[in-house]
């Protein structure tokens, strides 16, 4: 699996003060209630897979520097053989911004998350007081704008087929499988009866 950058809203300031519900109430035309009830239901999923959602805390904030942090984290992991940090580093971001009220636009928290999962802070600093990974970004986005992504998550196998949003488990499999299959072809199907033929062990 390979993460790309993408951004629902990139016009968005590097910190926002209005809260999660206020901004998709004026940005996305919702009413409150309705985000109200999507944020549960949201809950209510989480915890049926293992998962604290805590909407209320969510900091609305851009995410294009913990979108450059994440790219540091590919650039090392592509000269690793063993544990990859970028899935680890993922995970954390998205945790500490549904869960634990992590402000993507503040650098000293963005430093301790990615310390956490083996980065080392000297490095980290020099990325995020910099514009560095900035054009490998931007040119995830311009893939994602040719291939028509519009939403998140939205997963792409092979570069041909698309999975928008939260999907079921059957779903995801009969895709994979579906993609496999077709990546894989099986072998050839013999027609007629067996002919006189040659072989590594001499001929019939």
């Amino acid at each position: 699996m390979h993460y790309r950058t993408f951004q629902l809203d990139p016009t968005l300031p590097e910190r926002d003060p209005r809260s999660e519900v206020q901004y998709l109430a004026e940005t996305k035309g919702m009413p409150s209630n309705q985000v109200h009830q999507m944020f549960e239901t949201v809950a209510s999923h989480g915890k049926d897979a293992g998962l604290e959602f805590q909407m209320d805390d969510i900091v609305v904030a851009n995410s294009w520097t913990a979108h450059r942090l994440l790219h540091l984290a590919k650039s090392l992991d592509a000269q690793a053989t063993e544990t990859k940090i970028t899935p680890k580093l993922k995970r954390e971001l998205l945790a500490g911004h549904f869960s634990h009220g992590l402000d993507l636009s503040d650098h000293d928290q963005l430093v301790q998350v990615a310390i956490s999962v083996g980065l080392a802070e000297d490095r980290v600093r020099e990325v995020l007081n910099s514009d560095e990974f900035n054009a490998e970004g931007q040119a995830d986005v311009a893939q994602a704008r040719e291939l028509g992504v519009s939403a998140v998550p939205t997963y792409v196998l092979a570069e041909e087929y698309a999975l928008p949003g939260a999907q079921s488990v059957e779903t995801f499999s009969a895709a994979l499988q579906q993609v496999w299959d077709e990546l894989n072809s099986a072998p050839l199907q013999t027609l007629g009866a067996d002919g006189e033929t040659c072989d590594v062990d001499g001929c019939d």
